[in-house]
């Protein structure tokens, strides 16, 4: 039974190979005693009762090609000789042997010579690579580069010039209005005070929350301000008269951030109910509640192009959604931690993400994942990018951390000192922005005030160098 079995075994594993010879000094006497292969196991031939002629023998490199003629040259057990490897090419058919051109990298003679050797015996940065296109005559070992980080541009430091005080509490909010004259801030004095842009006096303040205001955003397309406050309310302000003209309703907590769609009268806010929801600006209906985070959606903001609505969540998830439908298009589940921040490149159709762990930078529009910013280990409150490619992440320690955003180096870290006669444990960053100009840039911190940065028009590349190495790339991918 076992002869039979092998036999058939014989057949139908090994029958296209069973026609190819072997060589003499591992042919067995049929009747010899110890008639086996190399590792001592009986073998069986195919016909019982013929003289042997085929026996098929322990591991070695594969036959050259198939359908080529056997000859001194080709056999199994034989190194080829060039000759043979090039006789090979053209036994093939033409479309063959262009295919098996194109998928082989190493010569007959170098799978010969590495033949038994497992892949992680060579050195993992070698590489087989074949010099002479067209052909598997010609390989050798190259060395492959370990990816690097191309130079960063340089950008000039930002330097304080300008500290603005007169909130009573934590200032949580800050936009500039699109004419660039003046910015708002709301505050957890439950206030929103409007600024001169350039003096830092204050022209307006305005009240009508009962806590703290979380969110503050200025229509481009009329003379309206919207707010949002942990008091669940979202208001919006008639600028030429300074008093509420709508409220909308329906969050069933506290409502943490909000924007404007950039061509479509609709706004979009975001809550600790786990909702994001839409408004028709002007009927005050909530056109969508966009459900599906577990936890508080931290930050919401809108574009032009698809996906039109980005949130972040302290579930730790980003999910990209579709205006439409009001639904989830994708969910990206990357952050370990939670997500208060997001910000869109205003160029590029990119975006980035603040959270504890990283810093991750994203392309739109199926959220693609493109870099980690690592190095600002903090809780991320606020991102803001501007046209020139400078990213700034602000933390709860109050710390603020300067990155190229092409290339993800850190070129500057910020600490400013707080406002004498607050705690040091004051010092918090909760929001920033730059102005519409990409000169100025605004922090909204938790010693009750709003710092300014500009650029240090004194600084150059040669005396504030890129302390840059062009270290290998050891970036997390998740």
């Amino acid at each position: 039974s076992h002869k039979l079995k092998m036999s058939i075994k014989l057949r139908t594993d090994y029958g296209s190979v069973l026609h190819m010879p072997i060589l003499k000094e591992n042919f067995r006497e049929k009747d010899s005693p110890n008639s086996g292969d190399l590792y001592g196991h009986k073998q069986y031939p195919a016909n019982q009762g013929q003289e042997l002629e085929y026996l098929i023998t322990g591991t070695h490199p594969y036959p050259p090609g198939p359908g080529v003629a056997l000859t001194a040259d080709t056999k199994i057990q034989r190194m080829p000789s060039e000759s043979a490897a090039q006789s090979l090419a053209v036994a093939l058919p033409p479309s063959q042997s262009r295919l098996e051109a194109n998928r082989t990298a190493a010569g007959v003679g170098d799978i010969y010579r590495h033949a038994g050797i497992p892949e992680r015996v060579q050195p993992p940065g070698l590489s087989m690579a074949l010099m002479e296109a067209g052909g598997n005559k010609n390989s050798t070992l190259i060395a492959k580069k370990a990816p690097t980080m191309p130079k960063p541009q340089w950008h000039p430091p930002w330097k304080l010039y300008r500290v603005i005080s007169g909130h009573l509490g934590w200032v949580r909010c800050i936009a500039v209005e699109p004419g660039n004259q003046w910015f708002v801030t709301g505050s957890a004095d439950r206030t929103i005070k409007i600024w001169d842009l350039a003096s830092g006096k204050l022209k307006l303040s305005l009240t009508g929350h009962i806590s703290t205001v979380r969110g503050v955003i200025v229509s481009g397309r009329s003379p309206y301000l919207f707010s949002c406050g942990e008091d669940k309310q979202v208001k919006c302000w008639d600028l030429e008269y300074n008093k509420v003209i709508r409220h909308y309703h329906g969050h069933l907590s506290a409502v943490y951030g909000l924007d404007l769609h950039p061509t479509i009268d609709v706004l979009v806010t975001c809550s600790r109910d786990s909702t994001a929801r839409i408004w028709d600006v002007r009927t005050k209906a909530s056109v969508h509640t966009l459900a599906g985070h577990t936890n508080a959606v931290a930050t919401v903001k809108c574009q032009a192009a698809e996906p039109q609505i980005i949130t972040g969540s302290h579930d730790t998830t980003i999910r990209l959604w579709d205006l439409v439908a009001g639904k989830t298009r994708v969910t990206l589940t990357n952050h370990k931690k939670s997500v208060r921040a997001v910000v869109l490149h205003p160029r590029h159709y990119t975006f980035a993400s603040g959270s504890p762990d990283n810093i991750k930078q994203w392309k739109f529009p199926d959220g693609n994942f493109i870099q980690n910013l690592s190095g600002h280990n903090a809780i991320i409150n606020t991102l803001a990018v501007n046209s020139d490619g400078v990213l700034v992440s602000g933390a709860d320690n109050g710390t603020m951390h300067l990155w190229d955003w092409r290339t993800g180096y850190n070129f500057q870290r910020v600490h400013a000192a707080v406002q004498p006669g607050s705690l040091d444990s004051e010092s918090g960053i909760f929001a920033c922005a730059f102005d519409q100009s990409e000169s100025r840039l605004l922090t909204a911190e938790a010693d009750k005030t709003i710092k300014v940065y500009r650029e240090d028009d004194t600084a150059t590349e040669e005396t504030h160098p890129v302390n840059w190495k062009p270290e290998i790339i050891k970036r997390k991918r998740f």
